[in-house]
C-alpha cells in the first residue's frame, strides 16, 4: 500500500495552482506545440535553434504540468481557524520585531511567498509561530542573528 504525502494548502492556494495548470495546459502548451510543428518544417533540425528552443520549452512546460497535477492530486485543503486563539495554518498573524509591526499569513509550502508576507508553516518562522497565542514571544535564528517576534494579533 503506497503512502501518499498530503500537501497542505489553503483554498486560495489550491485555486491558484488549478488556474496555473489550466493556463499551461489549455493556452500555453497548444501554442508551443504549434510553434514546434512550424519549426520542424523549417529545414535541418540539427541547426534549427527555434526547433531546439521550442522543444526545450515544451519539455520544461510538460514537467511543470506534471508537477502541478501531482500536487493537486495530493492536496489537502485546510481552512483557517483562529477560534482557538492560536496561530495555525491559514491564519494571519501580526507580530512586532525590532520595533516594527509585520503581518504574515501562514500558508503551505506550495503557496509561500515571503516577499508578499505569505510564509510556509514549515519555515523556521512559521514553525516558531504555529501554536502560539497573542502575547507570546518566539525567537528565530536568522542570518543576522536571533530575532524575537512578539505576537500582537491573530486573525
Amino acid at each position: 500500500m503506497a503512502v501518499t504525502n498530503q500537501i497542505q494548502i489553503t483554498k486560495q492556494g489550491f485555486k491558484s495552482l488549478q488556474s496555473e495548470l489550466d493556463e499551461l495546459s489549455n493556452e500555453k502548451r497548444p501554442k508551443l506545440v504549434e510553434r514546434l510543428a512550424f519549426a520542424r518544417t523549417q529545414g535541418d533540425l540539427a541547426e534549427n535553434s527555434d526547433y531546439q528552443n521550442a522543444k526545450d520549452e515544451l519539455e520544461f512546460l510538460d514537467g511543470r504540468i506534471s508537477e502541478l497535477e501531482e500536487v493537486l492530486k495530493q492536496a489537502e485543503i485546510v481552512t483557517a481557524s483562529s477560534k482557538s486563539g492560536q496561530v495555525s495554518f491559514g491564519t494571519k498573524v501580526t507580530v512586532k520585531t525590532n520595533g516594527k509591526k509585520l503581518l504574515f499569513e501562514i500558508v503551505g509550502e506550495w503557496e509561500a511567498d515571503p516577499a508578499n508576507s505569505r510564509i510556509s508553516h514549515t519555515s523556521p518562522l512559521g514553525q516558531a509561530l504555529v501554536g502560539k497565542k497573542v502575547g507570546d514571544k518566539v525567537q528565530v535564528d536568522a542570518p543576522a542573528g536571533k530575532l524575537t517576534y512578539e505576537i500582537l494579533k491573530i486573525s
